[in-house]
């Protein structure tokens, strides 16, 4: 990751809780999402449909799309429940049941989906279909987990939504293998508030460090903390989420107040 390199390419006017890219598409839900979400096109960037999700609450904190199975899938925090939109044709949508309070999404290798289970302190795998894979149960050292992405290693990154906040990673067994937060210190400061996630192909990692307005980038030991260097007229205001598409060379940030998806380029 070039942390100079950056450089602000576009920016979506739109409420967002959450951001997601799939080929030629970017998809976006609000959090006065009237239960759809939008579809812009990733070259121009322009409006050009939206996707209607029946029953999704207003506050979809996750969104992920699959390109092995063709589908997209949307957390609804409020109802407990994870959304499936088949993306060829009629964009069928199913749903099933997960723990209490999910949030962040993300897929996995398998092309399973993971879900950060912010009020049950659970993270939860499960496949395209809605069967249960996998549930750990995070130990000592986690509270509301946000977000998870699972690095090569098998191990999990994990944000936690408090302040002051901590990204961990965390083992299959639940337990913290390390930790960034509350007991380090380091040039950057103190995490406030650490929700959305992005893992390199080499296992970088970015963090949304949403009351700090800004965006760090950490190894996957967590042992090295570096702040993105990102020219905002302004500055972030409570980033919330990330999308990073390295097909593109694209950083995709939603803000939470500031009610704005920045597009980066020289990803």
């Amino acid at each position: 990751m070039k942390l100079n390199a950056l450089s602000l390419k576009h920016v979506i006017s739109s409420s967002v809780s959450a951001v997601a890219s799939l080929g030629d598409e970017v998809f976006v839900a609000g959090y006065d999402n009237n239960q759809k979400v939008d579809v812009y096109d990733a070259g121009t960037l322009s409006l050009q449909r939206y996707i209607t999700v029946p029953g999704l609450a207003p506050w979809p904190f996750g969104l992920v799309a699959c390109t092995s199975n063709s589908c997209l899938y949307a957390s609804d925090y409020d109802n407990d429940c994870i959304h499936r939109v088949e993306l060829r044709g009629s964009n069928t949508v199913k749903k099933w049941s997960v723990a209490k309070g999910p949030a962040g999404l993300s897929l996995n290798k398998a092309h399973n989906v993971v879900v950060a289970c912010c009020g049950a302190n659970k993270l939860q795998e499960y496949t395209t279909h809605g069967s249960l894979v996998r549930e750990i149960c995070v130990q000592a050292g986690v509270t509301k987990p946000w977000h998870a992405v699972q690095l090569s290693s098998g191990d999990y990154v994990v944000s936690q939504s408090t302040s002051p906040g901590v990204v961990s990673v965390v083992g299959v067994d639940g337990q913290v293998r390390h930790s960034c937060g509350q007991s380090q210190t380091s040039d950057v400061g103190q995490l406030k508030r650490p929700t959305g996630l992005a893992v390199t192909k080499n296992d970088d990692i970015l963090v949304a460090d949403e009351d700090n307005n800004r965006i760090l980038a950490m190894n996957s030991s967590l042992s090295s903390v570096q702040q993105l260097a990102l020219q905002v007229a302004g500055g972030i205001r409570e980033p919330r989420c990330l999308c990073l598409d390295e097909s593109r060379c694209r950083l995709y940030v939603g803000e939470w107040r500031g009610c704005r998806v920045l597009v980066f380029g020289d990803v």
